[in-house]
């Protein structure tokens, strides 16, 4: 018969836990975890096993244990967790690719009837075509203004009808028609916001960035830096190629408006003289 655990030794069991993790991981993606199931979360574990761990507890409890963890090892960097660390967030210590765990992550989600109360993460559209309900259903589509015909001795919905919108609460009358239909328009799993690693916190979009999107970037910045310098004539080395090729624009201008002459600027000159050269 296994000895049940007391309260406090299972708070030690979990600091050790948790400062273990800490010491051996350097990446960890922060996931909302709201209206996710122990099942759904013991499928997603298995789904994850290899690489990467999920830790579910108290917020209190995990600013804690990484506030100790970071007295006694003098490594402040998982002090940018505690900010994070606000309703109710699991955290995925990782040793894969960011990118293929939060991928990985996202697949495991369950579909959820519309419960009374609830706050609708997405639009909820019933779809028009035949419901299977017999007629005398038809109270429950007029209340929520569904057109709606009798084809073949039942109910048929015959134009899309969005019956809530997104960030609105699901009522009674809308619970109770989806349920009818057998439609469960809400899925949930953990939902990634917040990326650490090594120190930095980053949103997880960044994950999706490209080695062409980077370039993209970089570039936009570049020139950026280069169209300020410009401006205010400050040198820097973005600007430098623009300024020595204006530089050397003011000087040929000079060239040919007196005779100062320099090889290149005596051919312009000559050009200038017979254009008809120019063509060939």
């Amino acid at each position: 018969m296994a000895i049940k655990r007391t309260k406090a030794e299972k708070k030690i069991a979990y600091d050790q836990k948790l400062c273990q993790l800490l010491e051996e991981y350097t990446k960890v993606l922060i996931a909302v975890a709201d209206n996710v199931g122990s099942k759904q979360l013991q499928e997603i574990r298995k789904g994850l096993r290899g690489d990467s761990i999920v830790l579910m507890g108290k917020n209190t409890l995990i600013r804690r244990c990484i506030k100790v963890h970071s007295e006694k090892t003098g490594n402040k960097d998982f002090l940018e967790l505690s900010n994070l660390l606000v309703g109710n967030v699991g955290l995925i210590f990782t040793k894969g690719d960011l990118k293929e765990v939060r991928e990985e992550v996202a697949k495991y989600k369950v579909g959820a009837p519309a419960r009374v109360g609830l706050v609708a993460p997405v639009d909820v559209v019933v779809p028009p075509g035949n419901t299977g309900l017999d007629p005398s259903q038809t109270s429950f589509f007029q209340v929520l203004n569904i057109p709606t015909k009798i084809n073949k001795g039942t109910v048929e919905i015959t134009i899309p009808v969005e019956l809530i919108k997104k960030g609105d609460k699901v009522g009674s009358s809308e619970s109770a028609l989806l349920a009818k239909l057998g439609i469960r328009p809400f899925s949930y799993g953990l939902v990634i916001c917040n990326v650490y690693d090594s120190g930095s916190v980053f949103s997880p979009e960044v994950l999706d960035l490209t080695e062409e999107d980077l370039m993209d970037k970089f570039a936009s910045g570049v020139s950026m830096v280069a169209s300020l310098s410009l401006a205010i004539s400050y040198p820097t080395m973005a600007a430098a190629p623009h300024m020595f090729l204006n530089a050397y624009k003011n000087v040929l201008a000079v060239a040919l408006e007196t005779d100062y002459s320099y090889d290149h600027a005596d051919k312009i000159k000559e050009y200038l003289k017979m254009p008809s050269q120019m063509a060939h």
